[in-house]
């Protein structure tokens, strides 16, 4: 395999695992709440990230006729701004059974903002008791804003056990073979 087709393959892995920055499994993260309790989604370190609030609490579904569309109310509480915000809202009924999954996602959302959402593909088959929210894409947004200043997130790519510092919008030349390659890296516009 060419060195070039390394360093690609090797960048790709690189931003692959920036981008897929909040999936957790910790179960004392993702307690249950009652319905009308707020919800806490947790970042992959562990750190109260997102907020979840229903806005519709009567969800009494059942396998014939299940309930299809849940308001919630998401707040950003981790002090930083996302480009980009996705998770899981899972519902259970009094026995503690897993009776209705939904998905929320947002665009751009700043420290300490909210937005309302609906539920698309839901189905509570349940008189559901308990919920709990889970982030599974909190993707940091790393340019400056308006509201704030950028966040300083460091990058190094290993090539050959050589680590070479990335910085977003900078050139970095790296000498393969005989021949010199400039790598810049820039945010998806």
């Amino acid at each position: 395999m060419k060195l070039t087709t390394k360093l690609t393959t090797a960048f790709v892995v690189l931003l692959s695992a920036w981008s897929v920055n909040a999936q957790t499994s910790d179960s004392a993260n993702e307690r249950r709440m009652s319905l009308n309790e707020v919800a806490v989604a947790h970042d992959a370190k562990g750190v109260a990230a997102l907020e979840g609030t229903l806005r519709t609490t009567a969800l009494n579904g059942s396998p014939d006729s299940p309930v299809t569309n849940v308001q919630v109310i998401v707040k950003n509480t981790s002090g930083i701004s996302y480009a980009f915000v996705s998770g899981l809202l899972t519902f259970y009924d009094a026995g503690g059974v897993r009776c209705g999954e939904a998905i929320f996602k947002a665009d751009s959302l700043a420290a300490d903002e909210s937005f309302e959402t609906d539920t698309p593909g839901l189905r509570i088959r349940c008189q559901a008791a308990t919920w709990r929210i889970v982030a599974t894409n909190l993707v940091p947004r790393t340019a400056p804003s308006p509201s704030g200043p950028a966040i300083a997130i460091n990058y190094v790519i290993t090539i050959d056990g050589e680590a070479h510092p990335i910085q977003l919008d900078r050139p970095m030349v790296l000498t393969v073979g005989e021949r010199r390659r400039t790598i810049v890296v820039r945010t998806a516009r």
